[in-house]
């Protein structure tokens, strides 16, 4: 099975937390997400699953809009209780310091939100990423987030970059593509770097 890169363990994801070297940390949902979220029927009441949360501004987003089954994944411990504590009603219960690669799939999930996480997995791991949410998500369920479309030159730590071609070929055995194009309004600094994709599991 695979797992966390070794080098990025909750170690070190918990040292870059302590030590503020938390870039990544947009202080609140970014706009292409919360234009998607603004979309989506709470009366369905789906489950959804934020791997890699940090901070999980969009897990406390959709929490306030009345979206019940939002559960946030990470091995890092401040990133959970950061959630915590903004948002005491959110349950304990949804949120999960687990590998993401050792998630299981039962119950299946409606829809997994990337925000900066696949960035953070060590490149040789976007294999199993793909695989891992396809997994994890129901047939006809969605993947809908951001992937940087840039390269960030030989950087030996996340955030690793990548193109849209390396990207396509990790999720096109598993995924139909609805869209899988440069974001439209993405926060300045980010701007014309990232690929708003939204996929369906076949």
């Amino acid at each position: 099975m695979e797992t966390v890169f070794p080098a990025f363990d909750a170690a070190y994801w918990q040292g870059r937390y302590d030590s503020g070297r938390d870039g990544w940390d947009a202080h609140g949902v970014t706009p292409p997400l919360r234009t998607y979220f603004d979309q989506l029927d709470v009366a369905r009441q789906p489950r959804i699953l934020i791997p890699g949360a940090g901070r999980a501004y969009e897990a406390e987003y959709l929490h306030r809009r009345g979206f019940q089954h939002v559960f946030v994944a990470d091995i890092a411990p401040e990133a959970l209780r950061a959630l915590a504590a903004r948002v005491p009603d959110f349950p304990a219960g949804q949120l999960l310091l687990a590998d993401f690669f050792a998630l299981p799939n039962d119950p299946s999930y409606d829809l997994i939100v990337e925000q900066t996480f696949f960035c953070a997995l060590h490149p040789s791991l976007r294999p199993a990423y793909a695989r891992q949410v396809a997994h994890l998500l129901r047939p006809g369920g969605t993947l809908m987030g951001l992937l940087f479309d840039t390269d960030f030159g030989p950087v030996q730590e996340p955030p690793f970059g990548g193109s849209k071609e390396e990207y396509r070929a990790y999720f096109a055995p598993y995924f139909d593509f609805r869209h899988f194009e440069t974001a439209t309004h993405s926060l300045k600094p980010r701007q014309g770097r990232e690929l708003f994709i939204c996929l369906k599991k076949q």
